[in-house]
């Protein structure tokens, strides 16, 4: 990133705080007004670890391919699997909390653990030549992400299950004023996890500037510019497979990153290379200490207001109260139900995350390949998809608020089937942008001389964004609203990991996205697969939606 780059992101990063500041005001003016009165301190303690996470979450496919050299199918399965994790390790996290009822204990525990884990990744360990690093540095670094993702698993879904008792003790207390109270607080649980998750994006949406910004500072310390090809050709040179394309690639690019003309055929080329990827993945490293102090904020917030934070309810004893046998069956049979119906939408909500979660995955090295790069990086294009989350969910809360005042409320279930359609649209716009270009894929793009590449504008990751925002709306903050009406009281931690479990088996297969896009022929039918499981999937919820309306009821 050159000169230009750096102050160009400062100025978008400017320009989006000058936008965000108002949405922000309106959501604590519109929480504090018609919500329990601790979702607003919920929601701050969540942003905190968010951005702490997606500081390190922006940049971890590209940082893994340019520190240690490895495919971007390899980078991608490592990144798929910590995702997995990620999520996954929620449900023992609802597990521990639900049978020591101890939601606030396992909440602090979380963040303490995460914050030692990007302790770990802050430091800028290579274990020898930057151009060679051996494979216990990898294993260091996976140590890290481990603790990270079992420190997000205590954390995650047990605050999710707190803010869900809060809608739970708001509906009871409006329960004694009358059915109306009642109806009207009932309306509020849907938009109530809206807001908590904008503060969620909140922080998403300035995290991916800083990991760019730090890398790019370090970079002009030592009289390097950045430029998002020069890790891989400089990896593939120190590995000595250079092919004559490449080669000329490596040498036209390195006249451009130094901030010092230099004349490429006189240097040292591989001290060049070491040089160069030693000051390009510390800076990373660096970026990552903010994520401590993310996690440290955050650790502060919820201490200092988790006594006004309810705890979910605890499991009655069968004793304590002398049901009759049709009573038990009854219960029984409601609980089934309940669950049937919440593992229905976890395989729906599965294929969403799949495709939406490809923006860490083949829609970063489409940015990165494909995209023109040259005043913004392409980590920092990331923070588009947040940055809608905040500005679109007013804009569709009035939407949904005034069909429900007409009488003409959109259920849950069907605002997630909507959601598919929208996701599918993104894909096809892909793809139909891909076919037009006549992209190839992915391998076969890096061995095309850099002045033959037709690249896109931003604007294309722009409007892909935007389509997975909207999509993102409908599913994401209306599932977990979904899991706290459908779990049953006493499971409500396990039920908010299932959520969370379901998004962690599809984040397993997301490296599937990366895999394709670099070797399927025609880079369009990648993008095409994604639509048609996103529609397939639209299908079986609309298949689902009586039942589901019903149960939910």
């Amino acid at each position: 990133m050159s000169w230009i780059q750096a102050n160009t992101a400062m100025a978008v990063l400017i320009g989006i705080a000058i936008v965000v500041i108002p949405f922000l005001i309106y959501y604590v003016v519109t929480a504090n007004r018609n919500h329990p009165k601790g979702l607003i301190a919920a929601a701050l303690s969540n942003m905190g670890e968010r951005f702490g996470y997606y500081i390190m979450n922006a940049v971890l496919l590209l940082f893994i391919c340019s520190k240690f050299g490895i495919s971007d199918s390899m980078a991608g399965f490592i990144y798929a699997v910590f995702y997995c994790c990620i999520y996954l390790f929620s449900l023992p996290g609802g597990i521990v909390a639900d049978r020591l009822q101890n939601y606030k204990g396992t909440i602090m525990s979380g963040l303490l653990i995460m914050a030692l884990g990007y302790v770990l990744l802050a430091l800028p360990v290579f274990g020898g030549a930057p151009g060679n690093v051996p494979s216990w540095v990898l294993v260091f670094t996976c140590i890290a992400l481990f603790l990270i993702a079992a420190g997000n698993g205590l954390f995650k879904g047990n605050l999710q299950a707190i803010v869900g008792q809060m809608y739970d003790n708001f509906e009871i207390e409006a329960a004694k004023k009358g059915p109306e109270a009642l109806a009207l607080a009932k309306s509020k649980r849907d938009s109530g996890f809206q807001i908590f998750y904008v503060f969620i994006n909140i922080g998403g949406v300035i995290a991916p500037f800083v990991a760019p910004l730090l890398r790019e500072w370090l970079l002009k310390t030592k009289d390097l510019v950045y430029n998002s090809q020069m890790p891989a050709l400089c990896h593939q040179y120190l590995n000595g497979n250079m092919d004559a394309t490449a080669m000329n690639n490596l040498t036209e690019l390195a006249g451009k990153v130094s901030a010092t003309p230099i004349d490429p055929a006189t240097i040292d080329m591989g001290a060049f290379c070491e040089n160069y990827l030693q000051v390009f993945n510390t800076g990373v490293h660096f970026s990552f200490i903010a994520s401590v102090a993310a996690m440290l904020i955050s650790f502060v917030i919820f201490a200092c207001v988790k006594k006004n934070f309810p705890n979910p309810v605890r499991k009655e004893k069968s004793a304590a109260v002398d049901y009759t046998p049709e009573e038990r069956i009854a219960q029984a049979k409601e609980i089934k139900q309940r669950m049937a119906a919440l593992f229905a939408v976890l395989g729906v909500a599965l294929f969403f995350w799949f495709s939406f979660h490809q923006n860490g995955q083949s829609l970063s090295i489409f940015a990165r390949d494909f995209v023109k790069t040259d005043s913004i990086a392409p980590e920092i294009w990331q923070c588009i998809n947040p940055f809608f989350v905040i500005v679109l969910t007013p804009i569709i809360m009035l939407i949904f608020g005034a069909l429900a005042r007409k009488g003409k409320d959109v259920s849950t279930p069907k605002k997630i089937a909507i959601g598919m359609f929208i996701v599918a649209c993104a894909y096809i716009f892909l793809s139909a942008l891909a076919k037009v270009m006549g992209y190839p894929s992915g391998s076969e793009w890096v061995d095309t001389p850099i002045e033959q590449r037709n690249l896109v504008g931003p604007w294309v990751l722009i409007l892909t964004y935007f389509f997975l925002t909207v999509a993102e709306l409908f599913i994401s903050p209306l599932g977990l609203s979904f899991v706290s009406k459908i779990a049953p009281k006493h499971l409500q931690g396990i039920c908010q990991g299932l959520w969370l479990c379901a998004t962690a088996v599809a984040n397993l297969f997301i490296f599937l996205g990366v895999t394709m896009l670099n070797n399927i022929g025609q880079q369009w039918i990648t993008w095409l697969i994604f639509a048609l499981i996103c529609l397939a999937s639209m299908g079986v919820m609309l298949g689902m939606l009586k039942w589901l309306e019903r149960i939910t009821k």
